[in-house]
């Protein structure tokens, strides 16, 4: 199985609108994406700074591809996504998990 992790952060200001857009764009993208195994969204406050990181599961990389393109590592984003994050960070991080 393989984990996938992306971070953005946004104002505070901006955190919990931004909640609700993940809820309602990528987190559906991802759990509805064939091999997807869950997906969840982390969130931390930092003063004027709200910190995401989703983390989804995956049973292969050939899931992933089917998810975010033939590049894997290239972070995935949505319409919204520059309305609300101070950047769009260009990759994502995939770790091998073990049980």
């Amino acid at each position: 199985m393989i984990a996938r992790i992306w971070h953005g952060k946004t104002k505070a200001s901006d955190a919990d609108v931004y909640l609700d857009y993940l809820f309602k764009s990528g987190i559906p993208a991802y759990r509805t994406t064939i091999g997807n195994r869950g997906a969840w969204v982390l969130r931390r406050m930092d003063g004027d700074t709200a910190h995401f990181i989703t983390l989804s599961f995956w049973e292969s990389r050939h899931a992933i591809v089917a998810f975010a393109g033939a590049d894997i590592e290239v972070a995935k984003y949505y319409a919204e996504d520059e309305k609300y994050l101070l950047e769009l960070e260009p990759t994502v991080t995939h770790y091998e998990l073990f049980q």
